[in-house]
């Protein structure tokens, strides 16, 4: 029989959205205990990697209304926009509050917080700390928790399963890595906070935890994934590794260049207009991979790629703004910014899309909630705008942590003898998968299988015939895993058999992206047809919805919240 750990509120995710819902719980009701179940020791979860900053007004020169129309905008319409009001509006309390806990942002020389530009911002609205924001606000908020006794963390627990009694999410069934033991971790509600989903594509930003645990454990638990066909790529990852190069190198006067030495974004018409290499990500990585199609790109063993200049910026600027570029570029390509150009190329960075949420971050299973990059509460539409996903993991976090609050206060324990049994029947699944030798399929080999059938169909541009040949591939996978081989029988740290149980959630994952992709027959943000070149108001402005079907995903709409901001051509 699995042991129980009972608790008030269940947090899955030791991120920034994770952490700051865990805070919220913990401030608003002292007396409520919070479990905080991670994957990873909470510090290299990865929050840790951003690079650029967090958005929100500061400065005399914007607004929210100019916040707010920049996000819809940067949408491309698809945003919800009672979201992106509340968003715009309770970011900046968020980032000051942030820094009263100890993050250091880096500052003006008034005294006042610093600024910088990014993709289709119209001022300088992007608060940063050099470029490690991400590791400062994670250490900020890491901190911070660990002042509440009521919070009481569960490292290295791998979440397999969501538990459900009468209907309602009563916690989770977790495999503590460490031991090999599996746990009944119940609450009278879960927040899930366990990030994207990149690494179901090959070339990627994304650190190898990444594998969308938590859109899995909804989607199987009976929640709609939203939106999932809109994938950003970031304009400028390394070539070979995927690394980014954070877009505040563009913030801060970087230029985008081909092989003819042409800063091609001024030279020819991309959409981007006057913000050249500080148009939006989607615009700016299409823009690339023409002039890559174009012949005018620089050829190297990982592929054909383009320049990034920030020599003309000087190496007082780039030590100052931008020195975990400058160490980026030494360490992995030998390339030193201050005197040659770092080699770029798009690469697959955030998901718009995730377990579909209401503004208060709850799903259609009552006692459960999602924040951050899990979620789709709508705030990114098609196409996300670079720092505003910092702040939401902040805005939407704490708005879930206080509305599970109310929640559980309202809601009773559950009956434990039931929620036992299913966390038994998911131990049984887990043990028989380990050390499982009668298997024929190989790990490695699905997984390699998984991540080229993504790349070809659901890339920067987008066909037809590939979309339909990659979501084919995937239904013959999601077959195939219940045949997997695992050699290694061990209970520590049994590495091969958490793969095995990641692999099992990014084929769930990546199948409801494909098919949410070749049903959207037009072009909008993230996805870009080539068949179908233009955005479709008339019949494609709503929601993807695709829900969980043993025989495969079902497709359903969910309306737009329109309002102040109509939609129209979006151009810069």
């Amino acid at each position: 029989m699995v042991d129980v750990a009972r608790h008030d509120i269940v947090i899955v995710g030791g991120g920034a959205a994770g952490l700051r819902a865990a805070i919220a719980v913990a401030e608003a009701s002292p007396d409520l205990s919070v479990a905080l179940v991670s994957k990873v020791y909470p510090m290299r979860c990865h929050t840790v990697s951003a690079e650029g900053g967090a958005a929100a007004v500061a400065r005399a020169d914007d607004s929210f209304e100019m916040h707010g129309y920049d996000t819809v905008k940067g949408s491309d319409f698809l945003a919800d926009q009672d979201v992106i009001r509340y968003f715009v509006e309770e970011a900046p309390a968020e980032l000051n509050r942030l820094e009263h806990w100890g993050c250091p942002w880096s500052r003006n020389d008034d005294g006042s917080v610093a600024t910088r530009a990014f993709g289709g911002m119209t001022t300088k609205r992007t608060w940063f700390a050099t470029d490690k924001v991400g590791f400062h606000m994670l250490h900020t908020l890491f901190q911070h928790s660990m002042r509440f006794d009521s919070v009481v963390r569960y490292d290295e627990y791998f979440a397999t399963k969501l538990l459900v009694d009468g209907g309602v999410c009563r916690g989770v069934a977790a495999l503590d890595i460490r031991t090999g033991e599996v746990s009944a971790i119940l609450g009278r509600a879960v927040i899930l906070a366990t990030g994207g989903a990149g690494r179901i594509f090959p070339f990627t930003t994304n650190g190898m935890i990444k594998t969308g645990d938590g859109m899995a454990l909804a989607y199987r638990a009976g929640v709609p994934l939203k939106d999932m066909e809109f994938v950003q790529y970031h304009p400028t990852g390394l070539p070979g590794t995927g690394i980014l190069i954070t877009e505040a190198t563009r913030g801060e006067g970087g230029y985008l260049k081909n092989s003819e030495g042409e800063r091609f974004l001024v030279e020819r018409d991309y959409g981007v207009g006057t913000k050249a290499e500080l148009g939006p990500r989607d615009m700016i990585s299409r823009a690339i991979i023409q002039e890559i199609e174009a012949g005018r790109a620089f050829k190297g063993p990982y592929g054909e790629y383009l320049h990034l200049d920030l020599t003309h910026l000087g190496e007082e600027l780039i030590d100052k703004r931008l020195p975990f570029v400058r160490e980026l570029g030494r360490i992995y390509i030998g390339v030193d910014p201050v005197y040659e150009p770092i080699p770029i190329r798009p690469v697959v960075h955030y998901m718009m899309g995730g377990v579909d949420t209401d503004i208060d971050g709850a799903t259609t299973l009552p006692g459960l909630y999602a924040a951050g990059e899990v979620a789709c509460v709508s705030l990114n539409g098609a196409n996300r705008l670079g720092s505003n996903s910092l702040t939401e993991c902040l805005v939407f976090g704490a708005r879930a942590g206080l509305v599970a609050v109310e929640f559980a206060n309202g809601s009773s324990a559950g009956n434990e003898d039931a929620l036992r049994a299913q966390a038994d029947e998911e131990r049984a699944h887990i043990d028989a998968l380990r050390g499982r030798v009668k298997g024929g399929e190989k790990i490695s080999q699905l997984r390699r299988e998984m991540t080229s059938a993504m790349e070809d169909g659901c890339g920067v541009y987008r066909h037809q015939d590939t979309l339909r040949a990659c979501v084919q591939s995937l239904a013959q996978l999601r077959g195939r895993v219940s045949d997997l081989r695992l050699e290694d029988a061990s209970r520590v740290f049994n590495t091969e058999l958490i793969s095995a149980l990641e692999l099992i959630n990014m084929i769930d994952v990546a199948e409801a992206v494909a098919i949410s992709a070749l049903d959207r027959k037009e072009s909008r943000g993230a996805h870009t047809c080539r068949e179908y070149t233009a955005r479709d108001d008339q019949n494609y402005l709503y929601h993807t919805l695709c829900s969980f079907d043993p025989a495969g995903p079902r497709l359903g709409k969910k309306d737009v919240t329109l309002g102040t901001w109509e939609p129209e051509e979006r151009k810069y």
